[in-house]
């Protein structure tokens, strides 16, 4: 199957426009925004409560490792949406893909458990 450049072009009239219009709405926004700063505006506010202290307090690394562990293992669920709609189409091969897809899902999680990445102190 032979391409050429010109098989390209959709694709790069829609990279700049995506861009474009990314751009031009920073842009714009930045010249048609009202600009009313005050000292009162500039504070820091959450929830009605004044802050109190230094709002860079480190989190546990176990915090981001259970919440990047639950967006894998989320993602990896997708996958078995596409199959389970064409499972029948598919056949012994595609059952066959799905296990081994699926055993090395679980080797992970049981890797993840051994490790105590999901284990709160």
């Amino acid at each position: 199957m032979q391409s050429s450049q010109v098989d390209y072009v959709p694709i790069l009239m829609q990279m700049l426009l995506a861009v474009g219009f990314v751009a031009l709405t920073i842009v714009g926004s930045s010249f048609l925004g009202p600009r009313r700063l005050s000292k009162n505006k500039d504070k820091n506010f959450e929830c009605g409560i004044e802050s109190i202290g230094n709002a860079r307090i480190p989190f546990s690394v176990k915090y981001f490792l259970v919440a990047i562990l639950f967006v894998l293992f989320d993602v990896e669920v997708i996958f078995l949406y596409p199959w389970a709609v064409n499972f029948k189409a598919m056949g012994m091969e595609g059952f066959l893909k799905m296990g081994i897809f699926m055993a090395l899902l679980l080797v992970g999680f049981f890797y993840v458990i051994k490790k105590k990445g999901l284990e709160w102190e």
